[in-house]
């Protein structure tokens, strides 16, 4: 007999601060399997294990989180895999699918949740970058840049549009060289604004954020030297 794990069958029901984050990290990375015995599963698949975990708690599950190790300089690799249809169903009604990679759609999302999905999304296929521009030039700027990346070019693009009528104003999307991807990016203006907007002004109180992507931010405004030397941290 299949052993049944406990979790939320309604998180994905009722939007709240944590649901809306779950949901910006399942849009970066999840996924949706549908067997041919018909049983239906969502999945995220990460290389950061604490958030992972976090979520987990979020969701009310008990399901395990399984490793895949990997050699070399790749970080190994965390799954948590849920067996349900109603949140299979769930994840349907707000416009996801099997193998989203490519039509991935921004759902409706309520505007008091809009930055917790956009900082859940920056957490699964965001990056920010902090370092010197112009060093040839007598002074040289020390800029942070953010990045969001996608399959999807109309998913940046309701991104973009989302955030224009948000909190910033402007945002360059271009396709990726040598890629099928697309990426979002804002220079520092704006970038200082989304981290406002994502971290609740520095104060937010919720549990689920990367930690190693906020500190960037953190020490960029805080104005700590990098000492000449360029910073990027990615998924």
């Amino acid at each position: 007999m299949p052993i049944y794990k406990k979790v939320n069958k309604s998180f994905f029901k009722k939007w709240s601060h944590d649901m809306a984050y779950v949901l910006g990290f399942f849009a970066a990375d999840g996924n949706m399997i549908k067997t041919k015995r018909g049983t239906h599963f969502i999945a995220i698949q990460i290389t950061d294990k604490d958030i992972l975990y976090t979520m987990r708690e979020a969701i009310g599950s008990e399901h395990t989180i399984s490793k895949r190790e990997r050699f070399g300089n790749e970080s190994d690799i965390y799954r948590l895999q849920i067996g349900s249809k109603e949140m299979f169903e769930d994840l349907i009604s707000l416009g996801f699918m099997p193998g989203k990679s490519k039509r991935l759609s921004m759902p409706e999302i309520p505007k008091k949740y809009f930055g917790d999905f956009v900082r859940g999304y920056f957490d699964g296929d965001g990056n920010v970058w902090v370092g010197f521009k112009h060093k040839e030039r007598s002074k040289s700027l020390y800029a942070i840049t953010t990045v969001f990346t996608s399959g999807t070019k109309e998913f940046l693009a309701d991104l973009q549009s989302g955030l224009a009528e948000t909190v910033v104003t402007s945002g360059s999307l271009v396709k990726k060289k040598g890629s099928e991807c697309y990426s979002l990016q804002y220079s520092i203006g704006d970038t200082l604004k989304l981290f406002n907007f994502m971290y609740n002004k520095g104060t937010l109180t919720s549990k689920l954020f990367l930690n190693r992507k906020k500190e960037v931010f953190e020490k960029y405004i805080c104005g700590r030297s990098l000492a000449g030397k360029s910073t990027t941290l990615s998924r």
